[in-house]
């Protein structure tokens, strides 16, 4: 039966959770601004789902379609159209108040733990995660902390039954806390170098492992490292000082990583010559922060996206720092300065979104509206990217209908009511 449904009725409708879990076939969204995650736009678009798929993305103008072929109808009236944000190496789902020990499942005990699995650790049932998907985070790379390797990370939608439900790529990198070279203050690491000695005989070990037809014992450190050597699990190396990204290329070549990612990156507008060439990405540090050499200028982060773009270096924005999984919910406005600070619109709505499911390696399925994709997306009534009209109205994960609604908005509606009578 055909449902015409205008976009304040189907609001109402949606704020039933019995009704937001309802299965809807086919789902046609029409003349919304589509910014597409690839740097292209659609002023009026028609974007068609189906099976959870996107399966049709027209110019409204140009296309006439068959209403008996969609269940669901929705007239978006020039509201805008996204692919769904990505929070990447964040602790989101990890942790609940970073003050209290007890809700924090992040860092384990030990140096290397590269079998350590944040999949397993992942909380749906979090107020955290329900505050952070309303801004339209769908997607985030659970993040292990600690040791010089922390674990491995998981790439996961924000919403879901349970981990097994929310799980989009379980293994996806191990981490590598790469040793500063230059402690606090300007301080030389006198043990920089026999540290790196440390990391270079595990690797060494790992690849012996990686690489050997049979072992004679079984190692569950070895076997979480094998995939980084010869299949597709990244290694995401934390560091931000231009010594430590030279040394970080040559460890890369050495042991011929098919996947490294720089993650942090503060001092990669350098040497983006030679990242481009080694072809290592980038997962950018939070935008809103303070520059870390006094010499720097002032707005040195504001303008680490744009200078990376210029250089031709992959990149992505993520928010790592104090209070990451609750301040995930601000990497669309992350994205925001970084337009301010020279990027395009589309430029930064791709840093948070296609580049980080390249980066990731899910962008054949996820990180922009096109057909064949995963119907992973939403709608705001404004520009995403900035604080003052970001207001996520609707919002699909898998093709399904997600409930906005969170511990905030539930007590926002509560004294509202109260306060009119």
């Amino acid at each position: 039966m055909q449902i015409k449904n205008t976009l304040f009725l189907l609001m109402i409708v949606l704020s039933s959770m019995s009704i937001a879990q309802k299965k809807y076939n086919s789902i046609l969204l029409e003349n919304g601004f589509l910014h597409v995650g690839n740097g292209q736009t659609i002023e009026t678009a028609l974007v068609g789902i189906k099976s959870g798929k996107i399966v049709l993305v027209k110019n409204a103008l140009a296309y006439t379609y068959k209403k008996e072929d969609w269940d669901t109808i929705i007239d978006l009236k020039g509201q805008h159209i996204y692919p769904g944000f990505v929070a990447p190496n964040c602790i989101l789902g990890l942790s609940e108040i970073e003050s209290v020990r007890a809700t924090n499942d992040f860092d384990e005990v030990g140096t290397f733990n590269p079998h350590v699995r944040a999949q397993i650790a992942f909380n749906t049932e979090s107020k955290v995660v329900s505050t952070v998907k309303t801004n339209g985070i769908l997607i985030t790379q659970s993040t292990p902390r600690g040791g010089i390797i922390s674990g491995s990370s998981a790439v996961m939608f924000t919403d879901g039954w349970n981990w097994e439900d929310a799980t989009i790529k379980a293994e996806d990198g191990i981490h590598l806390n790469w040793p500063r070279s230059i402690e606090y203050k300007g301080k030389k690491n006198e043990n920089y170098e026999s540290q790196k000695i440390e990391i270079n005989h595990f690797f060494e070990n790992a690849k012996t492992y990686a690489l050997a037809n049979e072992v004679e014992k079984s190692d569950f450190r070895l076997e979480a490292m094998k995939n980084c050597f010869v299949g597709q699990k990244r290694v995401y190396i934390h560091a931000n000082h231009l010594q430590q990204i030279l040394d970080i290329i040559d460890f890369v070549k050495k042991f011929n990583l098919k996947y490294p990612v720089i993650v942090g990156g503060y001092d990669s507008y350098l040497t983006t010559q030679k990242l481009r060439d080694a072809a290592i990405p980038v997962m950018l540090l939070r935008t809103h922060s303070l520059p870390e050499n006094d010499e720097d200028p002032v707005n040195l982060p504001y303008q680490l996206p744009f200078l990376l773009q210029q250089g031709g270096v992959k990149f992505c924005i993520q928010n790592e720092g104090d209070m990451e999984a609750m301040n995930a919910r601000n990497i669309p406005f992350l994205a925001g300065t970084a337009m301010a600070y020279g990027l395009t619109e589309e430029q930064a709505i791709q840093s948070i979104s296609l580049n980080s499911c390249e980066i990731l390696g899910i962008s054949t399925s996820f990180g922009s509206i096109e057909e064949g994709k995963n119907a992973t997306l939403f709608i705001s009534e404004g520009n995403a990217l900035d604080m003052r009209t970001n207001n996520v109205v609707l919002a699909f994960i898998n093709g399904q209908f997600i409930s906005l609604s969170n511990s905030q908005t539930d007590l926002y509606e509560k004294y509202s009511k109260k306060l009119k009578h």
